[in-house]
Protein backbone atom coordinates (compact mmCIF):
# COMPACT_ATOMS: atom_id res chain seq x y z
CA UNK A 1 0.00 0.00 0.00
CA UNK A 2 1.32 3.66 -0.80
CA UNK A 3 1.79 6.18 1.54
CA UNK A 4 -0.70 8.87 2.44
CA UNK A 5 1.07 12.13 2.09
CA UNK A 6 -1.09 15.29 3.67
CA UNK A 7 0.31 18.49 1.41
CA UNK A 8 -0.42 21.79 3.74
CA UNK A 9 -0.12 24.93 1.45
CA UNK A 10 -2.00 27.92 0.80
CA UNK A 11 -0.77 28.57 -2.98
CA UNK A 12 -3.28 26.55 -5.41
CA UNK A 13 -0.29 26.47 -7.82
CA UNK A 14 2.11 24.85 -6.23
CA UNK A 15 -0.10 22.62 -4.28
CA UNK A 16 -1.54 21.40 -7.46
CA UNK A 17 2.30 20.68 -8.69
CA UNK A 18 2.65 18.68 -5.47
CA UNK A 19 -0.22 16.79 -4.84
CA UNK A 20 -0.37 15.95 -9.36
CA UNK A 21 3.24 14.51 -9.36
CA UNK A 22 3.12 12.89 -6.09
CA UNK A 23 -0.23 11.09 -7.51
CA UNK A 24 1.31 9.83 -10.68
CA UNK A 25 4.03 8.06 -8.74
CA UNK A 26 0.99 6.30 -7.06
CA UNK A 27 1.01 8.37 -3.46
CA UNK A 28 -2.41 8.56 -1.75
CA UNK A 29 -1.69 13.02 -1.41
CA UNK A 30 -4.43 15.09 0.41
CA UNK A 31 -4.45 18.48 0.58
CA UNK A 32 -5.35 21.37 3.04
CA UNK A 33 -5.15 25.35 1.93
CA UNK A 34 -4.86 26.67 5.76
CA UNK A 35 -2.81 26.30 8.85
CA UNK A 36 -5.62 25.66 11.42
CA UNK A 37 -7.54 22.97 8.58
CA UNK A 38 -3.97 21.29 7.85
CA UNK A 39 -3.19 20.43 11.87
CA UNK A 40 -6.65 18.78 12.40
CA UNK A 41 -6.72 16.64 9.38
CA UNK A 42 -2.75 15.98 10.40
CA UNK A 43 -4.15 14.82 13.86
CA UNK A 44 -7.18 12.95 12.37
CA UNK A 45 -5.60 11.41 9.46
CA UNK A 46 -2.28 10.79 10.86
CA UNK A 47 -0.46 10.26 7.21
CA UNK A 48 2.68 8.84 6.53
CA UNK A 49 4.27 12.33 5.83
CA UNK A 50 3.45 16.14 5.90
CA UNK A 51 4.64 17.96 3.43
CA UNK A 52 4.34 21.88 5.16
CA UNK A 53 4.35 25.29 4.24
CA UNK A 54 5.68 27.80 6.76
CA UNK A 55 3.32 31.02 5.90
CA UNK A 56 0.11 29.75 6.15
CA UNK A 57 -3.09 31.83 7.43
CA UNK A 58 -4.55 30.69 10.90
CA UNK A 59 -1.46 29.05 11.95
CA UNK A 60 2.18 29.16 10.69
CA UNK A 61 4.00 26.03 9.98
CA UNK A 62 6.31 26.38 12.69
CA UNK A 63 3.96 26.23 14.60
CA UNK A 64 2.09 23.15 13.60
CA UNK A 65 5.45 21.22 13.27
CA UNK A 66 5.83 22.06 16.77
CA UNK A 67 2.34 20.78 17.52
CA UNK A 68 2.52 17.56 15.76
CA UNK A 69 6.04 16.72 17.27
CA UNK A 70 5.01 17.37 20.70
CA UNK A 71 1.57 15.01 20.80
CA UNK A 72 2.21 11.39 21.16
CA UNK A 73 0.17 10.48 18.27
CA UNK A 74 1.82 12.85 15.62
CA UNK A 75 5.28 12.91 16.78
CA UNK A 76 6.71 10.18 14.50
CA UNK A 77 4.75 11.75 11.27
CA UNK A 78 7.62 12.94 9.21
CA UNK A 79 7.23 16.68 8.42
CA UNK A 80 8.78 18.30 5.22
CA UNK A 81 8.93 22.04 5.43
CA UNK A 82 8.20 23.84 1.98
CA UNK A 83 8.66 27.39 2.13
CA UNK A 84 10.81 30.37 0.23
CA UNK A 85 12.48 30.93 3.28
CA UNK A 86 15.96 30.08 2.51
CA UNK A 87 17.99 31.53 4.60
CA UNK A 88 20.19 29.44 6.91
CA UNK A 89 18.74 30.83 10.16
CA UNK A 90 14.94 29.55 9.12
CA UNK A 91 16.16 26.43 8.04
CA UNK A 92 18.02 25.69 11.58
CA UNK A 93 14.85 26.70 13.45
CA UNK A 94 12.75 24.66 11.20
CA UNK A 95 14.87 21.86 12.33
CA UNK A 96 14.74 22.88 15.93
CA UNK A 97 10.91 22.33 15.72
CA UNK A 98 11.45 19.39 14.61
CA UNK A 99 11.33 19.26 10.58
CA UNK A 100 12.63 16.12 8.99
CA UNK A 101 13.61 18.19 6.17
CA UNK A 102 13.57 21.35 4.55
CA UNK A 103 13.06 22.34 0.89
CA UNK A 104 13.26 25.52 -0.48
CA UNK A 105 10.94 27.72 -3.18
CA UNK A 106 11.16 27.64 -5.84
CA UNK A 107 11.96 23.62 -6.12
CA UNK A 108 12.08 21.01 -9.04
CA UNK A 109 10.09 18.31 -8.93
CA UNK A 110 12.26 15.43 -9.42
CA UNK A 111 14.51 16.31 -6.54
CA UNK A 112 11.43 16.58 -4.69
CA UNK A 113 9.49 14.07 -5.32
CA UNK A 114 13.10 11.64 -4.56
CA UNK A 115 13.17 13.89 -1.41
CA UNK A 116 10.03 12.14 0.08
CA UNK A 117 11.09 9.15 -1.04
CA UNK A 118 14.35 8.89 0.85
CA UNK A 119 12.31 9.99 3.63
CA UNK A 120 9.51 7.95 4.37
CA UNK A 121 12.43 5.25 4.00
CA UNK A 122 14.42 6.35 6.15
CA UNK A 123 11.08 6.19 8.36
CA UNK A 124 10.55 2.51 7.01
CA UNK A 125 14.39 1.81 7.98
CA UNK A 126 13.75 3.52 11.73
CA UNK A 127 10.24 1.67 12.24
CA UNK A 128 11.55 -2.10 10.74
CA UNK A 129 14.29 -1.73 13.36
CA UNK A 130 17.26 -1.86 10.73
CA UNK A 131 20.38 -1.79 12.34
CA UNK A 132 22.58 -0.91 9.70
CA UNK A 133 23.14 2.77 8.11
CA UNK A 134 25.67 3.25 4.81
CA UNK A 135 26.04 6.53 3.70
CA UNK A 136 28.66 8.02 1.48
CA UNK A 137 31.15 5.07 2.06
CA UNK A 138 30.54 4.84 5.79
CA UNK A 139 28.52 1.61 6.70
CA UNK A 140 27.60 1.29 10.77
CA UNK A 141 26.11 -1.42 11.98
CA UNK A 142 24.08 -0.91 15.84
CA UNK A 143 23.59 -4.95 16.37
CA UNK A 144 27.13 -5.87 16.16
CA UNK A 145 28.70 -2.37 17.04
CA UNK A 146 30.97 -1.83 13.80
CA UNK A 147 31.57 1.17 11.70
CA UNK A 148 33.23 0.62 8.26
CA UNK A 149 34.97 3.51 6.02
CA UNK A 150 35.73 3.43 2.45
CA UNK A 151 35.71 -0.56 3.29
CA UNK A 152 38.14 -0.40 6.48
CA UNK A 153 36.67 -0.99 10.06
CA UNK A 154 37.44 1.28 12.47
CA UNK A 155 37.00 1.11 16.20
CA UNK A 156 34.97 4.00 17.65
CA UNK A 157 33.72 4.54 20.98
CA UNK A 158 30.51 3.84 22.05
CA UNK A 159 30.09 7.65 22.51
CA UNK A 160 31.58 7.91 19.02
CA UNK A 161 29.50 5.12 17.71
CA UNK A 162 25.84 7.00 18.65
CA UNK A 163 27.13 10.08 17.46
CA UNK A 164 27.49 8.96 14.07
CA UNK A 165 24.35 6.68 13.94
CA UNK A 166 22.39 9.90 15.27
CA UNK A 167 24.22 11.94 12.60
CA UNK A 168 24.12 9.73 9.94
CA UNK A 169 20.14 8.38 10.79
CA UNK A 170 19.16 12.07 9.29
CA UNK A 171 21.08 13.32 7.08
CA UNK A 172 21.40 16.81 6.44
CA UNK A 173 19.40 17.76 10.36
CA UNK A 174 21.50 20.18 12.30
CA UNK A 175 21.81 19.22 15.76
CA UNK A 176 22.68 21.37 18.60
CA UNK A 177 25.22 19.89 20.97
CA UNK A 178 23.15 19.24 23.79
CA UNK A 179 20.89 17.00 21.54
CA UNK A 180 24.39 15.41 20.40
CA UNK A 181 24.83 14.67 24.28
CA UNK A 182 21.18 13.79 25.06
CA UNK A 183 21.65 11.29 22.21
CA UNK A 184 25.41 9.60 23.45
CA UNK A 185 24.92 9.37 27.15
CA UNK A 186 26.08 6.24 28.57
CA UNK A 187 29.19 5.70 30.09
CA UNK A 188 29.37 9.74 29.30
CA UNK A 189 26.53 10.37 31.56
CA UNK A 190 28.30 13.39 33.30
CA UNK A 191 29.78 15.28 30.15
CA UNK A 192 29.52 18.43 29.60
CA UNK A 193 27.65 19.94 26.36
CA UNK A 194 31.31 21.25 25.17
CA UNK A 195 33.26 17.47 25.06
CA UNK A 196 30.70 16.76 22.15
CA UNK A 197 33.60 18.75 20.10
CA UNK A 198 36.16 16.88 21.72
CA UNK A 199 34.25 13.92 20.39
CA UNK A 200 33.45 14.78 17.23
CA UNK A 201 36.86 16.06 16.53
CA UNK A 202 38.40 11.92 17.67
CA UNK A 203 35.94 11.25 15.35
CA UNK A 204 36.65 13.21 12.34
CA UNK A 205 40.21 12.16 13.05
CA UNK A 206 39.30 8.18 12.70
CA UNK A 207 36.89 9.01 9.76
CA UNK A 208 40.22 10.15 7.28
CA UNK A 209 39.21 11.80 3.72
CA UNK A 210 35.99 11.32 5.24
CA UNK A 211 35.82 13.49 7.88
CA UNK A 212 34.14 16.52 5.95
CA UNK A 213 30.75 14.76 6.30
CA UNK A 214 30.42 15.76 9.20
CA UNK A 215 30.00 20.05 9.02
CA UNK A 216 29.92 22.05 11.62
CA UNK A 217 26.69 24.20 11.88
CA UNK A 218 28.05 27.68 13.65
CA UNK A 219 25.68 28.69 16.52
CA UNK A 220 24.15 25.19 16.44
CA UNK A 221 26.07 22.23 16.44
CA UNK A 222 26.86 19.47 13.52
CA UNK A 223 25.04 17.68 10.88
CA UNK A 224 25.62 14.80 8.43
CA UNK A 225 26.09 15.69 4.83
CA UNK A 226 23.34 14.71 2.62
CA UNK A 227 24.43 15.28 -0.65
Amino acid sequence: MQATILVIEDEQSIADVVTYNLRKEGFNVQWERDGRGGLARAQTLLPDLVILDLMLPGIDGLQICRILKSEPKTRTIPVMMLTARGAETDEIVGFNMGADDYVTKPFRVQPLIHRVKALLRRVETAESGKTVLSLHGIEIDRANHVATFDGQQVELTPTEFRMLWTLMAQPGRPFSRNELMETSRGEDANSLERTIDVHVRSLRKKMDRLADLIETVRGVGYRFVRK
